[in-house]
């Protein structure tokens, strides 16, 4: 039974995971990181109504060489035993402009011998994976690796697929930016594919950059602890400062990301929570429009002197407000008359 002709509900699924485009490994090494849950929960079936999970990583893989390039062999021969979701990690480069030789592959062609490039291996397994998913900025949309004046003409996955690219399972491309992806926004977006997959949970939401819904649905700013001083106009100066870092390069009310709420490991950490601004990473934009990182970004100096307008007024009045709460009413006594303003219904 071809993999196109099944329906959700699958007993056993792989997943193969390339991280062979342009690439730092710093997704799968992130990956690694997760505890919502973590791979290791996934693979070893301690999740509730999950597929049995057979994962293909090269950095996690107990195989090396030939023996790890088999089952991607079978899978773009249409010969796998269970169907497969496609992981991608790393930048697409253009290969249509590499000259004589290529930009970087993944094993070789068993009929010539020669290196398959990263695009081929697309080409030959996306389009019969059950759901593509691109892991990381790099693979989303193309990153670091695809900036002005790079010499290889990267892209994203969906930059190079097409934005409106279904896989065999029906589903869009789901990516999951960040430089590197956040842990637990990786592994929960996976997990909901696979509940997909098992039949146990609706179409992953996606807005119209292919991001889950409910993790990038937000910016750093509306999660962030340093919000208020940005309402109160109440800016750092340096990075040593707990107030608002819009002044010192922040781009954080304009990007979306939900590292501010969820934190970086087990809820601790995160980019704005302990100190380091945010530099825009999970953004389609990223790099270019966000540079100079260290510089404020643009419209900052407009809003920022609108706020030394408004919010000094606002911390005066609040100051007077938080004097005022900060007393206890005045009927807290141990004297010998009721003055709380308590009326009794029958009079004694």
């Amino acid at each position: 039974m071809s993999v196109q002709s099944m329906t959700p509900g699958f007993e056993e699924i792989h997943i193969l995971w390339t991280s062979e485009g342009m690439s730092c490994d710093g997704d799968t090494i992130s990956m690694t990181n997760a505890s919502l849950p973590s791979i290791e929960d996934v693979v070893l079936g301690a999740v509730p109504g999950l597929p049995k999970v057979h994962l293909h990583n090269k950095v996690l893989a107990y195989e090396n060489g030939a023996e790890f390039m088999e089952a991607f062999h079978r899978a773009a021969n249409g010969q796998l035993d269970a169907p497969f979701i496609f992981v991608v990690e790393g930048s697409i480069p253009n290969e249509k402009i590499n000259g004589e030789g290529y930009w970087t592959s993944m094993g070789n062609d068993p009929r010539t011998g020669k290196p398959r490039t990263l695009n081929e291996w697309i080409d030959l397994l996306a389009p019969k994976a059950w759901a593509v998913v691109a892991a990381g900025t790099c693979a989303t949309y193309g990153g670091i690796h695809a900036m002005a004046g790079n010499p290889t003409g990267c892209m994203g996955l969906a930059d190079y697929l097409g934005w409106g690219f279904r896989s065999a399972g029906g589903l869009p491309i789901v990516n999951v930016p960040g430089c590197p992806v956040q842990p637990d926004n990786f592994m929960e977006t996976l997990l909901w594919v696979l509940y997909q997959a098992a039949g146990a949970a609706p179409p992953i939401p996606l807005d119209d950059k292919l991001r889950p819904t409910w993790l990038f649905g937000k910016t750093v700013h509306e999660g962030c602890d340093r919000a208020a001083y940005y309402e109160q106009g109440d800016f750092a100066r340096d990075y040593n400062s707990p107030k608002c870092q819009v002044k010192v390069g922040c781009w954080g009310p304009v990007v979306n990301c939900n590292v501010t709420k969820r934190g970086w490991m087990d809820g601790i950490g995160g980019c704005p929570n302990v100190g380091g601004i945010c530099i825009g990473c999970t953004m389609p934009g990223f790099p270019d429009k966000f540079m100079p990182f260290m510089d404020e970004p643009p419209g900052g100096t407009l809003s920022s002197a609108l706020m030394k307008v408004y919010g000094p007024f606002i911390r005066v009045m609040r100051g007077i407000t938080n004097r005022g709460a900060n007393t206890e009413p005045k009927w807290h006594h141990n004297r010998d008359k009721l003055t709380s303003g308590y009326q009794p219904r029958w009079p004694h």
